[in-house]
């Protein structure tokens, strides 16, 4: 029975979930439209929101664009690939490769969600080439699906927010919280860790269970990370150009530079700081600055769905966030109607639902936060609900619907050579049992 909706979801996927850009202008068109309908926006007024937002996350996709090249041409040093191939040798079926690769990246995430996401990309492909047998679009959606837990973990923008005093969090607060809140009553929380245990146990079995009887095998071409072909060294700038001294003195510079950040900062892993972790150890492991340039110039191909639909990503976030004057925008009216039909008693689970059909029109943390917390927590405390309770909803339901979102899945799938309709029928199923988990624990425990 499991196995035949798994191969529904996947065949419905393949058939009809168009390409990612073709998803994205689909749902630019009916955010317009809806935008114009719902609150009252002339079409001109919905055009500057959308096209004012299209530059929004300039500074975000160069980020986004960094930590897959980064990581990528790290794990295509010679040291690091023997490494992760040396792991992966010791899985011996596809039905552990696919609990191993699981896990590796809810471990990866719920330290650090650029980390956990790169992680296990280039371990699923480590795994593809030494198990034989296993399924290449289940291991990699299996990569992608510990990308669910990143918001509950260390990396969390919601938790971290709540955590970080200043006027900003009671603007978004909407004046609820005063006074920063340890991430001892979010992270460490019971009813954070009961759902972090719930994933980390039971999303590796409902991954494995999906694997289907005749697997689809991965195209040896994406699985080789050949060495670019480097220049003669013939001359004196040559030589300096494949020299390991220039490649050690730019490390010792960002070597010192991490130890004053950790020094200072404890163990803070912002992205930034994920950047240049990477940075820094590919230039050492690929030894020169010659061979790091041909390694970045090959992987640089992958960040074609970051450039191309992350703009769009943006517009989409302007028209869900803005409104006309004295009007509520798409975002808030969403928020609100989910409040309308709450109570005490079901206000956690549908503000973490509300979170989910949020997420999908505005897939960055931050700006659902923003939009979210200013309605939701107040609606919250009026019903009895602690703000720490309302705060998490929001932020696991951020997190839930990035299964059905590819926004998130491009730099994953632009190092492992798939497209989203290969992963997404899989990535179905791993959305409908962490929502139920997720609703549980809400309706339940908070």
């Amino acid at each position: 029975m499991f196995q035949a909706i798994t191969n529904l979801s996947v065949k419905l996927v393949k058939s009809y979930l168009p390409s990612p850009f073709v998803f994205c202008i689909i749902l630019t068109v009916a955010v317009f439209a809806a935008a114009m309908i719902l609150t009252d926006q002339s079409i001109l007024t919905a055009a500057k929101f959308w096209g004012d937002g299209l530059w929004s996350l300039l500074g975000f996709s160069m980020q986004m664009a960094l930590i897959l090249v980064t990581g990528h041409v790290l794990a295509k040093a010679p040291i690091v690939g023997r490494f992760l191939d040396n792991i992966a040798a010791k899985v011996k079926s596809p039905k552990q490769a696919i609990v191993a690769v699981t896990v590796v990246a809810l471990i990866g995430c719920w330290l650090n969600w650029g980390f956990g996401l790169i992680v296990g990309a280039v371990f699923a492909k480590s795994l593809a080439r030494k198990v034989q047998g296993v399924d290449y679009p289940l291991l990699v959606a299996s990569a992608y699906s510990g990308f669910l837990i990143w918001h509950g973990g260390l990396s969390g923008s919601i938790p971290l927010a709540l955590a970080t005093e200043g006027a900003d969090l009671v603007r978004i607060s909407g004046e609820t919280i005063t006074a920063a809140i340890p991430v001892s009553q979010t992270l460490f929380s019971p009813l954070n860790l009961f759902i972090v245990f719930g994933l980390l146990i039971g999303l590796p079995i409902v991954n494995m269970l999906m694997l289907p009887k005749e697997p689809t095998i991965a195209d040896p071409a994406k699985l080789s990370e050949a060495l670019p072909v480097l220049p003669p060294t013939n001359t004196p700038a040559q030589k300096l150009d494949d020299n390991r001294l220039m490649a050690l003195l730019i490390v010792a510079m960002g070597a010192i530079y991490l130890f004053g950040h950790f020094a200072n900062n404890g163990f803070n892993l912002a992205l930034n700081i994920v950047i240049g972790l990477f940075l820094f150890a590919g230039i050492l492991a690929h030894k020169t600055p010659e061979r790091y340039s041909r390694a970045i110039e090959d992987s640089a191909k992958g960040i074609a769905g970051i450039v191309l639909l992350f703009p769009f990503y943006g517009g989409i976030m302007g028209l869900m966030m803005g409104s006309a004057d004295g009007g509520q925008s798409l975002a808030g009216m969403i928020s609100n109607g989910f409040v309308a039909i709450s109570n005490q008693e079901t206000f956690p689970m549908l503000a973490f639902l509300s979170a989910g059909l949020v997420n999908v029109f505005v897939p960055s943390g931050g700006g659902q936060w923003a939009v979210q917390g200013p309605i939701m927590l107040p609606a919250g405390v009026q019903l009895g609900v602690e703000p720490v309770v309302s705060a998490m909803a929001i932020a696991w339901g951020d997190a839930w619907t990035n299964m059905i979102q590819p926004f998130w899945a491009l730099p994953l799938l632009g190092i492992v050579g798939l497209d989203a309709r290969s992963i997404m029928g899989y990535c179905l199923i791993a959305l409908a049992y962490s929502g139920v988990l997720i609703c549980g624990a809400f309706f339940f425990l908070a």
